[in-house]
């Protein structure tokens, strides 16, 4: 596959990612509002943004062929493992977001700007340890 294409495809399943994620915090605050309704959120976000990421890159963007049951979930955890560092990132833009300006507007925006950056950087190290 070209670059750009590979580029584009990539952005488009990060963007499909990121609408996961946020309309999931945003199913989990309409759910629960709570003291910890935005840690939660959060949580829950993250998690259905990972799986359907991953599903979206091991099989479109890197190919990546899995032998048995053992070898997916090795996938997977090098694959999660290597999101903790852009997890960190996003939350703690969306964060960051939450308390400057004190609205879910603006920290969902800061969420897919975190998502954003968090995503360029995924890929650089998913390509180098975890679908090689």
């Amino acid at each position: 596959m070209r670059a750009t294409s590979l580029a584009t495809l990539y952005a488009i399943f990060a963007a499909l990612s990121i609408a996961v994620n946020i309309g999931a915090q945003a199913a989990s605050m309409a759910v629960y509002g709570d003291r910890f309704a935005i840690a939660i959120s959060m949580i829950v976000g993250t998690g259905a943004g990972l799986v359907c990421k991953y599903v979206l890159d091991k099989t479109y963007i890197f190919k990546h062929q899995t032998k048995n049951v053992a070898h997916e979930a090795r996938t997977f955890g090098l694959y999660t493992l290597m999101g903790i560092v852009t997890t960190l990132i996003f939350w703690s833009t969306e964060f960051l977001f939450h308390h400057i300006f004190g609205s879910d507007t603006m920290r969902y925006v800061g969420g897919v700007l975190g998502l954003v950056i968090g995503y360029v950087i995924k890929y650089v190290l998913d390509k180098k340890f975890v679908f090689t």
